[in-house]
């Protein structure tokens, strides 16, 4: 395996999500053979972010980290994750992270053998891909579609995106490598020897081009064409290295399926007792491991080791422990797949619990809106990530003129029912990523993202107009219901909270000592 020097997470305060920004699309952009130096970066911008307030690096440090648990065997936490990504990113309406929660979610319906599934969401990896992510990440989810449509018996779309994928990978020859080894499995699997032949060729140019190496896997895989051809010195060739320890096993079952291919090259071959040295030592290898899969073919490679030698009582014994051995497997594979998707539905149960009671503590009791404590807790983090795109923040506080009039007049519960009302515009007015808060008592707040001083004032002086002209003689009588508005705008972030907080107060007082019912912006 290839290593690659961590990636070094920014200290500087300045510009520091912009710095986590990059930083995570630099893991993201890793080769797949380097996944295992992904994980502490991951945690550490998850952390980081964390602390600033950044949901989506966090959420994209989170799949990172998902991706190298599914691909080191921890398949119910990394679906888990996976999946809890995946539902904030439907709830925030995030293409990008949906299309990489759906390719992870992918590899773990494979994992677990729910290639329906794998397959449902390998489309919709590509579905939500955007035409500005870049072409390498392009040939990944293709790539995922491939193999997914491979695994179901699409084998004609699943090579038609394979060579999509291949296009898209242009330049990238680890991946270009990846795609051609998946279509050269498949055409073994379905039996097409001059379609792998030719496939292996083009992994020879590519790496005579780039002069990257195979990985165990990848030459196992032409073993296999070559044992199609009769080939088995070629067979001993190209395996000899990864048994040797030249070659990097990053996948975890690569020793143990080179073992397999060579021992049933050399009993094809006529050399039994070398073809049983490699599946004894297949088979060690698979106890030490707990590799149960490639135990049981072990077991049916037994068997016809054992009939090729004449040895047929022999044969027949170890071929019915290779059936008990695959039915064992299967309930052992439907027991883990069964735990995997009740880690995921519990993890998913929790964490909507969670969730429900960290939303009711950051909402207020009589009219839904957000609550102080949460705009206390996300205004300043929006105010850090505009300041990192150089895009203005706004800000109104909004107070129902002469509200006391309301409770003392008529009653304490139609002032609720007026603010409940008046709730219910401000939610209308909060379109897109603004927010609306209740502050307490009748004063209330608007936090524009994104929004200039003077779109601020349109959308407020509309907010003004549509509370006056609301219907309430059926709740207030003759009394009516206005508000004053009090603007600022903090132009490419610079500013605090607090500072915002003040002016806005003050254009406030402002509108309220010109007669009110109007709206002031500084």
């Amino acid at each position: 395996m290839t290593t690659e020097t961590a990636s070094r997470v920014p200290t500087e305060p300045r510009n520091e999500l912009g710095a986590l920004e990059s930083a995570v699309a630099e893991l993201e952009e890793r080769p797949m053979s380097q996944f295992r130096t992904v994980w502490e970066p991951a945690a550490e911008l998850r952390r980081r972010a964390t602390e600033l307030g950044a949901e989506e690096v966090v959420q994209r440090a989170m799949l990172l980290q998902a991706g190298v648990l599914l691909r080191e065997g921890e398949t119910g936490e990394g679906g888990r994750l996976a999946h809890q990504v995946r539902v904030w990113a439907e709830q925030h309406e995030s293409c990008y992270l949906l299309a990489r929660a759906h390719r992870e979610l992918s590899v773990f319906y494979r994992v677990v053998g729910d290639f329906s599934d794998s397959l449902n969401h390998a489309v919709q990896c590509v579905a939500f891909l955007s035409e500005e992510v870049p072409p390498h990440l392009r040939a990944r989810h293709l790539s995922m579609l491939s193999v997914a449509l491979d695994d179901t018996g699409s084998h004609a779309d699943g090579k038609r995106r394979a060579h999509e994928a291949l296009s898209a990978a242009a330049g990238d020859h680890e991946m270009v490598s990846n795609i051609l080894n998946n279509m050269a499995y498949t055409a073994v699997e379905v039996g097409d020897e001059p379609e792998a032949r030719a496939l292996v060729a083009q992994m020879r140019e590519v790496q005579a081009r780039s002069g990257i190496r195979f990985s165990a896997n990848q030459l196992d895989t032409m073993a296999q064409v070559e044992l199609m051809g009769g080939r088995y010195e070629a067979v001993e060739d190209l395996l000899s290295p990864v048994l040797a320890d030249l070659v990097a096993a990053n996948e975890g079952d690569a020793v143990a399926e080179c073992q397999l291919t060579l021992s049933q090259a050399r009993r094809l071959a006529g050399r039994f007792d070398d073809a049983q040295a490699a599946l004894d030592a297949t088979r060690k290898v698979c106890t030490e491991r707990g590799m149960d899969g490639i135990g049981a073919r072990a077991r049916q490679e037994q068997a016809a080791l054992f009939a090729a030698t004449g040895r047929f009582a022999e044969a027949y014994e170890e071929h019915r422990a290779f059936h008990a051995a695959a039915g064992a497997l299967q309930s052992v594979q439907r027991d883990a797949r069964a735990r995997a998707l009740q880690a995921v539905l519990e993890a998913n149960e929790a964490r909507r619990a969670s969730e429900h009671f960290r939303e009711m503590a950051h909402r207020d009791a009589l009219t839904g809106l957000y609550n102080r404590r949460y705009v206390n807790e996300r205004v300043p983090a929006l105010l850090l990530e505009s300041a990192a795109r150089r895009r203005p923040l706004s800000l109104a506080i909004i107070d129902l003129d002469h509200f006391k009039r309301v409770n003392d007049t008529l009653s304490h519960s139609t002032g609720d029912t007026v603010l409940q009302h008046v709730a219910e515009l401000l939610e209308e007015a909060a379109v897109g990523s603004a927010i609306a808060a209740r502050m307490g008592g009748e004063e209330f707040l608007l936090v524009y993202p994104g929004v200039d001083a003077d779109e601020a004032a349109v959308r407020c002086e509309r907010l003004r107009l549509r509370i006056r002209a609301h219907g309430w003689e059926p709740i207030t009588g003759t009394l009516p219901v206005t508000t004053s508005i009090g603007i600022t705008t903090a132009v490419e972030g610079r500013s605090t909270f607090t500072a915002l907080l003040a002016v806005a107060d003050r254009n406030l007082y402002a509108a309220k000592r010109s007669g009110r019912d109007r709206v002031v912006a500084g």
